[in-house]
């Protein structure tokens, strides 16, 4: 009786469903999100520290001031009357912040897309941690888009919590076929 050497090996090109881990495409999705968030934020952050140079700053406040936007009259004075309280130097600090938040959904992102286990609980305590934040911002200042945006963080630590919490090969779980022990 011959055996192949290396038979006992598993096959890595095995087309056998059980053989390979599921990977649910929902953390895809997430990554992506977390991506478009990211890239958002280094844009905020680059126009904030435009913004920082003197020059660059007055423009913006004289456009909105000339800006002719009769709905949102109102709202353009506040916004004018907010960046001169603020001044061009607080928003260094602006630019900063976005690129903080753009590392940590960077981070989460990439470690999602990797399909790395640690991403999972990353993400669950990130995303999760802002979720007070938002409930009081919706409280505080509703608008359909900060309900959106709390909705669907809620949705994913939910989502998230479940995966991280599925058992795995390696990680304590239990083979699919446990052999019997004994004789």
């Amino acid at each position: 009786m011959s055996t192949k050497i290396g038979s006992m090996a598993p096959d890595s090109t095995s087309t056998d469903p059980e053989a390979t881990p599921h990977y649910p495409a929902g953390l895809r999705i997430i990554a992506v999100y977390k991506a478009v968030k990211t890239i958002g934020l280094i844009f905020i952050a680059i126009a904030a520290f435009r913004l920082d140079e003197q020059e660059s700053f007055q423009h913006l406040v004289q456009w909105l001031e000339h800006l002719q936007l009769t709905e949102s009259n109102g709202m353009r004075w506040s916004l004018v009357h907010l960046l001169e309280g603020m001044g061009p130097a607080k928003f260094v600090a602006v630019g900063i912040v976005a690129l903080v938040y753009a590392a940590i959904f960077a981070t989460e992102g990439i470690g999602l897309w990797l399909r790395k286990y640690w991403a999972e609980w990353f993400t669950v305590i990130a995303t999760g941690s802002l979720v007070p934040v938002e409930i009081y911002e919706c409280f505080e200042r509703f608008s359909w888009l900060k309900l959106a945006i709390l909705v669907a963080n809620v949705l994913i630590v939910i989502y998230l919590v479940r995966v991280a919490m599925r058992p795995r090969e390696g990680h304590g779980a239990q083979p699919a076929n446990p052999r019997p022990t004994g004789a």
